[in-house]
């Protein structure tokens, strides 16, 4: 799973803030007029895979969201994007089109999941859950199944477990929800949390 997967999977998960709709379908509609009218949200998450677990913390205010943790961290401001990954050691400047932000901005990955994936209620397996299963409509799809589960007594995710197709299983949790209001110095790059001397390149 690529770290811009990754990065739908956080993102998506955290935009499910608000009460449980009837449908799935609508109920992600009131997740994204949430984000966009309870100002910002910060909340920590936590990936497992075969190979550990890694966790990190995330911000977001509009369309606009910023992830840090040891393996990435991204700023984006509405506009520019700025990524730093251990791996390349430097940072790189963008300026996403529609199609690229579909993979990091979490209102595009909602509509992603709208559009191209049959959703339902599934049978939660403990008490207090509510459960969504989503399967992509193209087999071609990488996600084989997603289950989101939600807390009954809060109306927030939880937990969501990504099934992939080549049976490697990812599973993100989220805590520590808080809803403020963010400086929009929040969104941009913050060379404080990259290691000094970092190379800083601009690819727009």
């Amino acid at each position: 799973m690529t770290m811009k997967r990754i990065f739908i999977a956080i993102l998506t998960a955290l935009v499910a803030l608000v009460a449980l709709a009837q449908t799935p379908q609508a109920m992600l509609d009131k997740c994204v007029a949430a984000i966009n009218t309870q100002g910002g949200v910060t909340a920590n998450y936590s990936i497992t895979t075969g190979q550990g677990t890694s966790k990190g913390a995330l911000s977001m205010q509009g369309n606009k969201f910023r992830i840090i943790s040891p393996e990435a961290k991204c700023w984006y401001d509405g506009k520019t994007q700025w990524s730093w990954s251990p791996v390349t050691s430097e940072v790189n400047i963008t300026a996403p089109t529609a199609d690229e932000l579909q993979m990091t901005n979490p209102i595009a990955a909602v509509q992603h999941f709208k559009t191209n994936f049959n959703m339902k209620r599934a049978k939660a397996k403990t008490a207090k859950t509510y459960a969504i299963k989503l399967t992509p409509k193209k087999k071609k799809d990488n996600i084989k199944t997603l289950w989101l589960y939600f807390d009954e007594n809060t109306s927030l995710l939880r937990t969501a477990r990504f099934e992939m197709s080549d049976k490697s299983v990812y599973i993100i949790k989220i805590t520590d929800y808080k809803h403020k209001s963010l400086p929009a110095s929040t969104f941009t790059f913050d060379k404080s949390q990259v290691p000094a001397g970092t190379q800083v390149v601009d690819l727009r």
